[in-house]
């Protein structure tokens, strides 16, 4: 899953060999889809080839375990055993997509799986997956679930007032509640995603008289890393006002000698920066998108707020929508700002949750 096979028309001749890609080329192509997303695909692929395994489609020494360490050659040789016998596995992907639907699975977690076995067959040299018949009966899924009651699961939105009683329950004394506060914040000022939260250097930073400009070198849904800048200005909070927050922990960083690289850093029991435990994670100490969702649940709980464990990571994203709309801020400017594409989908879903009531059509009708 984490190669992709490369192959040309002409195999080429004695007097004419085939065209070999550099090694550099070739780790580009292995790096052109988002790591996130590589790994999710990793992990679909094992649970499919499991599934096939215990129904005795591939050997059982070809069946991955469904726990611990992927193994990826492992993967491989059990996917290329697969096509092997069955030539194309449209049918196979298909009943697996079934499988799936009467385990109960959410519709958008059967998606990604046909999407990770679609990207393997291509990359195995099968061709392109037929995947209409498997699409059929994921729509029946999902028309079964939604009439069943079944609600499409979305992140609490972080609204501003609760983020400031978050806020207020971090120990700013402390090189983590620093930390934290800024996250929180910053997070929210941005409209940004985890990963893009996690992913800030100190040089993304641009501070102006206005407030500060912030660099996001690439998202989700922005594989070419265009880049965005994303202006923040000062806010009327000093505990909730982003620049104030960005300033506050600069200067701890600067304290521990740090004032380049990574933004946002582990912090160990002992409160200082550093990696985690037994030497996992980037070499500069970064911190990951898991742990922004963690920082944002952790505060959550401290806060007392009702649901506390429905936020996550994305709360802070779509809380930031919530808010910019509820002040009369228009869809393309908010699109803009969080790094939505024009036209979102999503994003306008977050808007219809605010107007149907800021601007239900029942209003002044006289009821």
């Amino acid at each position: 899953m984490n190669e992709i096979e490369v192959r040309v028309s002409d195999p080429g001749t004695l007097d004419n060999p085939p065209f070999v890609l550099s090694a550099s080329a070739l780790d580009r192509l292995r790096r052109a889809k988002a790591d996130s997303t590589l790994r999710a695909y990793r992990g679909d692929l094992r649970r499919f080839l499991v599934w096939v395994g215990a129904r005795k489609m591939i050997s059982a020494d070809l069946t991955p375990i469904d726990r611990g360490p992927i193994d990826d050659a492992l993967n491989a040789a059990a996917f290329a055993a697969l096509l092997e016998r069955y030539g194309q596995l449209h049918a196979v992907a298909t009943e697996y997509v079934n499988h799936l639907a009467d385990a109960g699975k959410a519709p958008s977690t059967i998606d990604r799986a046909l999407s990770a076995l679609a990207v393997a067959h291509r990359s195995a040299g099968a061709g392109r997956l037929a995947t209409d018949a498997a699409r059929a009966v994921l729509r029946t899924h999902r028309r079964d679930s939604a009439d069943a009651g079944r609600k499409v699961r979305k992140a609490k939105p972080l609204v501003v007032t609760n983020l400031r009683a978050m806020v207020d329950t971090l120990d700013t004394n402390k090189l983590a509640g620093i930390r934290d506060r800024a996250v929180l914040v910053v997070g929210f000022a941005l409209g940004a995603r985890r990963s893009e939260i996690a992913a800030l250097d100190i040089e993304d930073l641009d501070f102006n008289n206005d407030g500060v400009e912030v660099l996001i070198r690439r998202s989700k849904t922005d594989q070419d890393a265009a880049g965005r800048k994303v202006h923040l200005p000062y806010g009327t909070n000093a505990v909730t006002c982003p620049v104030r927050t960005l300033r506050a922990w600069l200067a701890e960083l600067e304290e521990h000698g740090v004032t380049s690289g990574a933004l946002f850093r582990r912090i160990d029991k002992h409160s200082q920066l550093g990696r985690a435990p037994h030497g996992r994670g980037s070499a500069d100490g970064r911190i990951t998108g898991q742990a922004v969702d963690i920082i944002i649940k952790r505060t959550a709980l401290a806060a007392g707020l009702d649901a506390a464990s429905a936020y996550s990571g994305h709360s802070l994203r779509r809380g930031f929508a919530t808010e910019a709309r509820r002040a009369g801020h228009d869809q393309i400017r908010i699109g803009r700002h969080g790094g939505w594409k024009d036209g979102s989908p999503t994003l306008a879903g977050y808007m219809e949750d605010v107007d149907r009531v800021t601007s239900n059509a029942l209003t002044g009708v006289g009821l």
